[in-house]
């Protein structure tokens, strides 16, 4: 069983990584998704962040407005930080929950698909990480294409982000997006060959080392029941 978080700066290519790993057979728990959920369906979180954020941050029928959210949570790094708070335990738990299920259901791969994976401190959840990472000049670009950022929005977004070479200190994979998309798909295949290679003779000898030590207590028991 591999779990893999696969974390990085704002638009450097998690989700199109996490996609690629799907492909190969892997399941893919997003923390984002979980977040939008817990926003609908929590209503302690809702009356919460209302009372951190105030009321113009809820619809005519009380329900979270994301965007009035994001405006108001992301303008400062002390209010990124309140709404950090308020979220990311009970996300935690979620993904925590979801992993758990996975594993239960028989899948031998994991990605959890997290950019505040290092920030949350939820390394413990994963086995590996997984950092993307891209050059100033692709991520404006994809943004600006993909999804309608302008240059400022999408300069705010990464002043409140680690720099990119704090995730990658993280780090047990770095990949560098900044390529085409065949390229980036043989990176994914020749990575998840050999990470879950290597992630199964690292449980193969934590269990050989479990064994080891339930047999020597076997032993000193037999031998103290002798005694």
């Amino acid at each position: 069983m591999l779990v893999i978080g696969v974390t990085g700066n704002f638009g450097t290519g998690k989700t199109t990584v996490c996609q690629m790993l799907a492909d190969l057979g892997a399941a893919v728990v997003n923390a984002d998704e979980l977040g939008h959920q817990v926003l609908v369906s929590n209503k302690q979180i809702r009356n919460r962040l209302a009372e951190a954020f105030g009321p113009s941050i809820l619809t005519k029928g009380n329900v979270i407005d994301r965007k009035k959210l994001a405006d108001v949570a992301f303008k400062n790094s002390d209010s990124q930080a309140k709404l950090n708070r308020i979220m990311h335990p009970m996300i935690y738990e979620l993904v925590e929950k979801e992993i758990s299920q996975l594993m239960q259901s028989g899948y031998t791969i994991v990605t959890l698909e997290a950019a505040l994976l290092i920030e949350a401190n939820w390394n413990k959840l994963v086995d590996q990480i997984w950092v993307t990472t891209a050059s100033q000049d692709t991520i404006v670009a994809r943004l600006k294409s993909q999804r309608g950022f302008t240059e400022s929005e999408i300069n705010s977004r990464l002043s409140r982000q680690l720099p990119a070479q704090e995730y990658v200190k993280h780090a047990d994979v770095v990949i560098n997006t900044d390529c085409s998309c065949k390229e980036l798909k043989q990176k994914i295949v020749e990575l998840r060959t050999v990470r879950a290679a290597a992630q199964e003779e690292k449980d193969r000898k934590k269990t050989d080392i479990l064994r080891r030590r339930i047999n020597r207590l076997k032993k000193r028991t037999r031998k103290a029941g002798k005694a």
